[in-house]
């Protein structure tokens, strides 16, 4: 039997504001298994992104235990979490933060340059997914010149450049009317099971959650 992407025991975060600590995260425990699209609910501010920043690897101050691909990721030094992070997990946010200057094309080819690959090889895997995505006739066009949907769309593929085995995305479609979030949600969700990738989707959607795996629910710290 395979081991989970992520294992996540006694996850907690705290906060200081104002001199009062607020626990966010209060031992959350949580298995992703392999090819396995689970949906994140809950409310704005419930602590959702304080999840996925800490399962991502992308700060510090958390308590617990985080496990992806086998790794025990609180033992790492910076660097090595940052390997880590490479090799395993892919990002989408809620604003696509593509960089402008760059075409749709090479925003998906950059990520693979900095995992070591070819630029005409990147080009070919980048061409794939725009198109697999429907921007085969987008690929020269910046980020100014696409909609909102397409913006989006680019940054899926490049979320998936490097073969993640793990896709963290927070509040994909947050951005979007619901006709082109749906529409971006099919495509995400389809394009993430044809790669064989696992994905964490932190949503406040109960309609697009229930298009997942599982749905898992955060609430007062703790998950349900």
């Amino acid at each position: 039997m395979s081991n989970p992407i992520v294992r996540l025991t006694g996850l907690t975060r705290s906060f200081e504001q104002g001199g009062v600590r607020i626990d966010v995260l209060r031992g959350i425990d949580l298995t992703i298994e392999p090819g396995e699209i689970v949906a994140l609910l809950g409310p704005s501010g419930a602590g959702k992104s304080t999840m996925l920043q800490a399962i991502g690897l992308l700060e510090g101050g958390f308590g617990g235990k985080i496990e992806i691909a086998g790794t025990d990721a609180s033992a790492l030094s910076g660097d090595q979490r940052t390997t880590l992070r490479r090799d395993h997990l892919g990002f989408v946010y809620q604003f696509h933060h593509l960089l402008p200057d760059f075409s749709a094309l090479e925003n998906v080819v950059l990520p693979q340059l900095v995992g070591g690959k070819a630029w005409d090889d990147g080009a070919r895997r980048a061409t794939e997914l725009l198109e697999a995505l429907g921007l085969g006739q987008r690929l020269d066009h910046r980020p100014s010149q696409l909609s909102g949907g397409e913006q989006q769309r680019v940054a899926v593929a490049r979320a998936l450049a490097n073969r993640p085995q793990l896709v963290l995305a927070d509040e994909p479609t947050g951005n979007l009317d619901e006709a082109t979030a749906n529409k971006v949600l099919d495509q995400f969700l389809q394009l993430v099971r044809g790669e064989g990738s696992a994905a964490l989707v932190a949503t406040h959607n109960e309609k697009l959650a229930q298009a997942m795996d599982r749905v898992v629910r955060l609430h007062d710290g703790h998950l349900q």
